[in-house]
């Protein structure tokens, strides 16, 4: 079985977010039996708005981590038993910690160190920051167990997250602040669940900082754009990557 874990921002998705162009790197995949895992610092929203555009049911991943949804009866239960919290049609790991206790957070050293995130932005503030379409930027705010902090005017809160439990970690743009956990974490977790149906061969595809966990924990990772990993095989597209993977 191989499980092949994909990052959106600056991978699949283009600076427009259209999930078209993306759209055949998926079939193709799937045609060659991969397991497709979205794993993302987006909300479950957004990814629900990119699985349903390319008629994707499969489990994924938010939030850096945060979080592993599971659609509700997708693995058997025979082989693995009972899994996650059921809410809704899935079953969730949840690995991170409550938006609002992160928000708090944030809210407290604002005013400080002059920080903007999606909490204590407008909506037309954040389609400036992201350039993201109106549509998509409502999605972006519906925000569960991370937040996203666009700007700062000193340094310095960084530390503070982190004296008070709190990850901040580089994507390909903004800084993430979550729980104690990460992409490799959850990618992890899931990668469990497949190893008990069968023999797993797992990949991952990504571009940022916040992927480097993944990459630690597959046994075939890849990078596309300006950074490297020392575990992670460079390329400059994602039409290479398909060339390179069986």
């Amino acid at each position: 079985m191989k499980v092949i874990f994909l990052d959106l921002d600056g991978t699949l998705l283009g600076e427009n977010y259209s999930p078209e162009p993306a759209e055949p790197v998926i079939e193709e995949l799937l045609a060659r039996g991969y397991e497709v895992i979205i794993n993302t610092s987006k909300t479950r929203s957004e990814v629900e708005y990119y699985l349903k555009s390319w008629d994707l049911e499969k489990p994924f991943i938010v939030e850096n981590g945060s979080a592993v949804y599971i659609p509700e009866n997708y693995f058997p239960r025979e082989a693995i038993g009972e899994i996650g919290i059921p809410r809704g049609d899935y079953r969730i790991i949840e690995l991170g910690r409550p938006y609002l206790e992160i928000k708090d957070a944030l809210d407290e050293l604002a005013p400080r160190y002059g920080l903007k995130y999606y909490g204590n932005s407008a909506l037309e503030e954040v389609m400036a920051f992201t350039g993201l379409s109106r549509e998509l930027a409502q999605l972006a705010m519906k925000r569960e167990y991370s937040e996203t902090v666009f700007r700062w005017k000193r340094a310095g809160f960084k530390r503070e997250l982190e004296t008070r439990g709190f990850r901040v970690i580089r994507g390909t743009r903004f800084l993430s602040v979550t729980g104690d956990t990460d992409k490799g974490k959850a990618a992890k977790a899931l990668l469990a669940f497949y190893s008990l149906l069968g023999d797993v061969e797992s990949y991952a595809l990504g571009d940022g900082e916040n992927d480097f966990p993944l990459f630690e924990v597959v046994e075939n990772a890849f990078i596309v754009g300006n950074l490297s990993h020392p575990k992670a095989k460079h390329i400059n597209s994602v039409e290479e990557f398909l060339e390179v993977i069986p």
